[in-house]
């Protein structure tokens, strides 16, 4: 009997400490979150990176005002703000300092290209979004994309085409993300889709380059960069290569006047 007694005493005594040990930590908790909530909020936002836009246009896309609290801030819900205010806006980091300061870091996307649909100048990232609408007379600033219509084209949106054109579309999105990769955007003139058989591309203001829909755009302008470094294409010389053939052989057929 006597042990019966002892044995229920130590399993009270187990339990209060269990419950003692959880409330603890319950307050513990509670004291943080009280803690975050009451001292740290936003007093200084700064703002890196940025080309286009100025720091105050950020600051106000982000919705974020002084006296928000700090770590209560959902950052991908302001990182979302920032883009769709502002489509020249690429990517984004969200960074806190403690006590008070909010740390915004932007990358604004490469040159667009144009596409000209319906009298207006779609210009478009090099991740295949569009940037703007401007007036059909802005579209010779820029480097063109034909051949492709636009399916309900808006703002801040990926481009789509028709779903016939599903390879086009993807081959492009592509080619424009291999370019700026390859810091090569500002050499295109142009990139035309209207071949079916094949991607065309105008470069450097003398070569038509083909590359297959589909490819490897990577590995096709790591090629054309070495067959144009290798001096086997003078540099008075125009014309077309044709790099459909394999991931060795490129063609150039010259142009002659």
């Amino acid at each position: 009997m006597a042990r019966r007694k002892h044995s229920k005493r130590r399993r009270r005594r187990g339990s209060l400490g269990f419950l003692y040990k959880l409330l603890s930590v319950a307050v513990i908790c509670t004291a943080i979150v009280l803690a975050l909530t009451l001292f740290f909020r936003v007093e200084t936002i700064t703002v890196s990176g940025q080309r286009r836009y100025t720091e105050d246009q950020i600051r106000e896309a982000s919705g974020v005002e002084s006296g928000d609290n700090l770590y209560l801030l959902n950052k991908h819900e302001v990182a979302a703000r920032i883009t769709q205010a502002l489509p020249y806006v690429e990517s984004i980091r969200i960074n806190r300092k403690l006590p008070d300061t909010l740390r915004i870091e932007v990358r604004e996307c490469g040159p667009p290209m144009a596409l000209v649909q319906d009298g207006f100048a779609w210009l478009i990232s090099p991740q295949g979004k569009i940037l703007e609408q401007a007036e059909e007379s802005a579209a010779g600033g820029y480097a063109s994309i034909t051949g492709c219509q636009l399916l309900a084209p808006a703002v801040g949106e990926a481009i789509a085409l028709a779903t016939e054109y599903a390879a086009q579309q993807s081959s492009l999105v592509n080619l424009l993300g291999a370019l700026e990769e390859a810091g090569l955007t500002e050499e295109v003139d142009g990139i035309r889709l209207d071949d079916l058989s094949c991607l065309n591309m105008d470069y450097a203001e003398r070569f038509t380059v083909r590359m297959a829909y589909g490819a490897d755009y990577g590995l096709e302008l790591q090629k054309l960069t070495a067959v144009l470094a290798s001096g086997k294409i003078q540099s008075n010389m125009s014309g077309t290569i044709d790099m459909q053939l394999d991931s060795e052989r490129v063609l150039f057929y010259q142009n002659v006047r």
